[in-house]
């Protein structure tokens, strides 16, 4: 019997955390600033959601749009801030500017969150070569899942590269969860369901009124509900 998938759900604040957990979401991903694709929260807005709702909580790791790491240092200030704070999942990803993952800065923000779960965000989507930059993070300690449209542009290109990479499961860098979100719509989850994907992100989905509104409970039943087979 596969395992009970997980839904994860951007939220922005306490009120959409607690929609989203009302809901039945699985776990939220903390960003701010959605207009730069989602960045790293205040400390005081992670704190506010954590007191709010019981389910895990990973926190953007990103301080500037794009996927460069920009000032590391500071990143890595950011970081142990958030972990000295109580946060114990994350999320990150950085390439360099040949479209490669940025090693060295990965590896500085992983050293300061302490072996902490971690996800390597969509950043993948848009490297050169996505096997070469699993391969390369193989063995990182804490990076558990990997959250991918299997394009830049969204779903609807990259559900064969999702599928071809849920058949690799299990392979040196292809290990770690498929988390499927970008362009990500109720109709996609048979097929990935049926090749063992269980993990979803939704962010927009979860939003019918855009983005100036807060998360939907409705929307996110109605996933929680297809996930579970209803």
């Amino acid at each position: 019997m596969s395992r009970r998938a997980v839904l994860e759900v951007i939220a922005l604040g306490v009120e959409d955390a607690v929609a989203a957990r009302a809901g039945g979401a699985d776990r939220l991903e903390l960003v701010t600033d959605m207009a730069a694709d989602g960045l790293t929260p205040t400390v005081a807005a992670f704190a506010g959601i954590r007191d709010a709702v019981d389910i895990p909580l990973r926190v953007m790791l990103r301080l500037a749009d794009g996927f460069g790491a920009g000032d590391v240092d500071r990143l890595a200030g950011v970081a142990g801030e958030l972990r000295g704070a109580g946060a114990e999942e994350f999320v990150l990803g950085f390439l360099g500017a040949d479209g490669g993952v940025d090693l060295a800065a990965v590896e500085r923000v992983v050293g300061e969150i302490e072996g902490c779960r971690w996800t390597f965000h969509r950043a993948i989507d848009h490297a050169v070569d996505r096997d070469a930059l699993r391969k390369q993070l193989d063995g990182l300690p804490g990076l558990d899942t990997y959250l991918t449209a299997g394009s830049a542009a969204g779903v609807d290109d990259g559900l064969p590269t999702l599928l071809a990479e849920a058949a690799r499961g299990g392979e040196p860098g292809y290990e770690q969860r498929l988390l499927v979100g970008g362009g990500l719509r109720l109709e996609h989850v048979p097929r990935l369901r049926a090749v063992g994907v269980d993990a979803f992100h939704i962010g927009g989905a979860a939003r019918p009124e855009g983005w100036g509104r807060p998360v939907s409970v409705g929307a996110v039943a109605e996933w929680r509900g297809v996930l579970d087979g209803g």
